[in-house]
């Protein structure tokens, strides 16, 4: 409905927190040319934040992506071959922040898109802030620790749901989590196991969270239904295929196992992700 984002033909519009202050962040899509334009309410010399903003708009298109080289390994690979090649140069779209990405998975686990598309409405409305634009900005974790479980329940949270966002907001802003991969061999296991500590949040969540806020290829989506039923499409297969099952076909195409779901996910529709 257009409270905080509006696609509209070449053009982005989307509500973020820019450095505390909302924010209006246009990207109208050329050829070969993508431009950005932020509003920031308030008067404010921005002149600084340049590197800043040109760095999260090319993480968001996924430009920082290395799908030529995946496609170069796999197009003519005899299963996932022609797929790439029908899709070539897809990206996966990133969210404005980590911690968006993370509200999102917590949001949407174990119930359909639509729903899950609902409460994220309802959710910004509730908290987020509004740009002089008319759009609501997704709110960061400050803004969402002012709210209380019921609040969120009153939004369509589960009280499961509910209690995770906020002992995440809470473990952020005490310092003990940081939504940032770490440097080093092990960085997105230790972001990993402090993801899974907290109650509510599994695998799915987490592998969900590191495609859509860290631009992470090779998380395992073997948990995603629809991966599952476009993965059953794509083999030609009779019965359903598990997760089990899922995981063990997606694991040979590693470093790259998220990007082989984010094509199963178009293969049919592009509203899976």
């Amino acid at each position: 409905m257009g409270v905080s984002e509006i696609v509209q033909h070449n053009q982005i519009k989307k509500g973020i927190i820019w450095y505390e202050n909302p924010a209006l962040l246009t990207i109208t899509m050329e050829k070969n040319r993508a431009k950005i334009q932020l509003d920031i309410n308030g008067d404010k010399d921005c002149s600084s934040q340049r590197e800043a903003l040109s760095m999260l708009a090319s993480h968001m298109l996924g430009l920082k992506q290395p799908v030529d080289v995946f496609e170069s390994i796999y197009q003519d690979h005899p299963v996932i071959g022609e797929l790439v090649n029908r899709q070539t140069g897809l990206r996966i779209y990133q969210s404005a922040t980590p911690f968006e990405a993370l509200s999102w998975a917590i949001i949407g686990q174990q119930i359909s898109l639509s729903a899950a598309i609902s409460i994220r409405r309802r959710f910004i409305q509730a908290v987020g802030l509004q740009h002089s634009s008319g759009l609501l900005c997704f709110p960061n974790y400050k803004q969402v620790m002012q709210y209380s479980q019921h609040d969120l329940y009153q939004c369509g949270f589960s009280m499961g749901k509910a209690n995770a966002l906020l002992h995440v907001c809470q473990l952020i802003d005490s310092g003990v989590l940081e939504l940032n991969i770490p440097q080093g061999e092990n960085g997105v296991k230790r972001l990993t196991d402090g993801l899974l500590a907290i109650k509510g949040i599994g695998m799915w969540t987490v592998n969900y969270t590191l495609l859509r806020g860290f631009s992470y290829l090779d998380g395992s989506l073997h948990g995603d239904v629809a991966v599952r039923r476009n993965l059953q499409y794509l083999l030609g297969q009779e019965n359903k295929v598990s997760a089990g099952q899922a995981e063990k076909w997606l694991a040979d195409f590693s470093p790259w196992k998220a990007l082989v779901g984010a094509h199963l996910w178009q293969q049919q529709s592009s509203s899976g992700y």
